[in-house]
């Protein structure tokens, strides 16, 4: 208990380090630069702020109203907006919630995959080392703007619960010579298990039950927080499946088959609520990524040499970062990886085999549609037409590297054996993956406050606001900043943004570029609108004048910078 407590620490320190300055300035630092973060940072508050009041309308979320269902345009964030519902209700703002999420993020996640592998290899440093690259890579250090990517978690728990179905429910009624891993300083072990009788005593079924639900938990608390890494996780589980057939299928294996089984009954019961939205707005919007969409958010050979790791960015790899997805494994991790398949037990374990294969699938599928194939499971896997952005299947690649690395590190400290440059070792090697990704200073910008003007719409029940100007098309994520002032009052509004732009409100901003005519204002009021604010320094001054002109608006507030009018009948 006293190490896990300490490992948390330690990835804590690393989050703070990666991250820097943020910690420095919860309140006054932030990515609220690049819009997707103010989009998340609006979806943790909508969830904290719904969920005690009307939870069944969770993903009925109040932008391009009145559109249905408009959380599902884009990730939901449960999970992580439950571990940051706490800090909303306490009064903390929703940028403080944000950031202190991010860094949770990175720390949960490094932490469990160090969990994972300490179990697996019996090696803290090997724990840790794989802790560090799973979570402090290339990939991960430049998503901090996605809450969502952050929170993987539960991943390495998912994968840890898969094996155990496979390996402590006990199969019964024939002779087995099955070879089971036991962990012997450092090192899985195989031996063949004893044979056991058909009178042998079975696992209970309440042994069974019990692995499921831990498995179907994992799965289920991972889908939830992001959709990205359902269908990822999904896939992983499923190459698992396929490489590790000979342990759940054929005689005598049915407790495990069964408890496969079980925990994937339990995982689509309880993910199908947070998924049917989903396929409400699919098939009634639109809302499905298009192969030739795909293709234009797929990885090249590459992005698998793209880093904002200042070391190599610096030196080599600024000539190929931009516009890729950065997914360079670091050369530590690589050359740990290849120590770690070619070192005992290397690729005879069960373990080893999985991770690689899931791995090499990650790989592959980060080529979108060039790799053959992957048009055609696009079709025909409906959760598959929600992935846009398929590079970033790569995580899966850089999750592998980050497991056999631990596994190379514990055939290094094997070989070392009890050395006394071993602990100085272990510290060189941490030291080296954590260079290698590093790319502190991050670049921040600085909070700008919420207008206290917005405050006036959160004490008029019923309101429904639009802001002018009223972006769409190319230039919907400007909306993000109206998202963030929305957190003051969670009044319903026409403008939105997410991952997915409603034709309706397409339409629906073209027509009303004439504001402030009447037929605007018509329309205007026959969707409910009750109230408008002007950003002055972003309109014509003409419009601006017509708005003050106009008898059908009626001046509410004006801070200089902005006017909020109520629409008159």
């Amino acid at each position: 208990m006293r190490r896990a407590a300490a490992l948390l620490v330690a990835f804590v320190a690393m989050a703070v380090l990666h991250t820097w300055p943020l910690a420095s300035d919860l309140g006054g630092l932030s990515r609220l630069d690049n819009d997707d973060t103010g989009l998340n940072t609006w979806i943790i508050a909508w969830v904290a702020h719904i969920l005690p009041r009307d939870p069944l309308n969770l993903f009925n979320a109040p932008i391009f109203h009145p559109e249905p269902l408009t959380l599902a345009y884009s990730e939901h964030l449960l999970v992580p907006s439950l571990m940051g519902a706490p800090l909303l209700w306490a009064g903390l703002s929703p940028v403080v919630a944000y950031n202190l999420l991010a860094l949770a993020g990175l720390a949960f996640s490094g932490w469990a995959m160090s969990l994972v592998m300490i179990r697996w290899t019996g090696s803290v440093t090997a724990g840790f080392v794989s802790g560090l690259l799973y979570t402090f890579n290339a990939h991960q250090l430049t998503r901090i703007p996605h809450l969502q990517a952050l929170h993987i978690e539960f991943f390495p728990l998912a994968l840890y619960a898969m094996d155990n179905v496979l390996t402590e429910v006990r199969s019964t009624g024939v002779r087995s010579t099955e070879v089971r891993s036991t962990e012997v300083q450092g090192t899985e072990v195989s031996s063949p298990s004893a044979p056991s009788a058909p009178s042998a005593a079975p696992a209970s079924s309440a042994s069974s039950a019990s692995s499921a639900l831990w498995l179907a938990s994992a799965f289920v608390l991972q889908g939830l927080c992001s959709n990205y890494t359902l269908v990822f996780l999904s896939a992983a589980l499923l190459v698992a499946a396929m490489v590790r057939m000979p342990e759940w299928l054929g005689p005598g294996r049915g407790p495990r088959a069964s408890a496969l089984a079980l925990a994937g009954v339990l995982a689509v019961t309880a993910m199908a609520p947070f998924l049917w939205p989903y396929y409400l707005v699919s098939r009634d919007q639109g809302l499905v990524r298009s192969v030739e969409e795909v293709r234009i958010y797929s990885a090249g050979w590459l992005d698998y040499l793209a880093t904002g790791g200042r070391l190599h960015y610096d030196w080599w790899s600024h000539r190929v970062f931009e516009g890729r997805t950065a997914l360079f494994p670091g050369v530590m991790g690589v050359l740990l990886a290849l120590a770690g398949m070619a070192s005992s037990p290397g690729l005879r374990s069960p373990r080893v085999r999985m991770i690689a294969a899931i791995g090499v699938t990650g790989c592959a599928l980060s080529f979108g549609p060039a790799l053959p194939g992957y048009s055609w499971l696009h079709e025909q896997v409906p959760l598959l037409q929600g992935v846009r952005n398929a590079s970033r299947w790569g995580g899966l690649f850089l999750a592998a590297i980050a497991m056999l690395a631990g596994y190379g590190v514990a055939a290094l400290e094997r070989r070392i054996g009890r050395s006394p440059y071993r602990a100085a070792g272990a510290a060189g090697l941490a030291g080296l993956v954590t260079l290698e990704a590093l790319r502190t200073p991050m670049a921040l910008s600085p909070v700008i406050p919420i207008p206290a003007i917005y405050d006036r719409l959160g004490a008029d029940a019923g309101s429904v606001l639009v802001e002018f100007p009223m972006y769409a098309g190319p230039r919907v994520s400007e909306n993000a900043r109206y998202l963030v002032a929305a957190t003051r009052h969670f009044r319903p509004l026409v403008n939105g943004y997410s991952g997915f732009e409603p034709e309706p409100y397409r339409t629906r901003a073209a027509r009303w570029r004439t504001f402030p005519s009447d037929d605007v204002l018509d329309e205007m009021q026959a969707v409910g609108v009750s109230h408008v604010m002007l950003h002055l320094g972003d309109l014509a001054p003409e419009q601006v004048r017509a708005a003050a002109l106009s008898p059908r608006l009626v001046l509410l507030d004006d801070d200089g910078d902005r006017r909020l009018y109520r629409v008159s009948r």
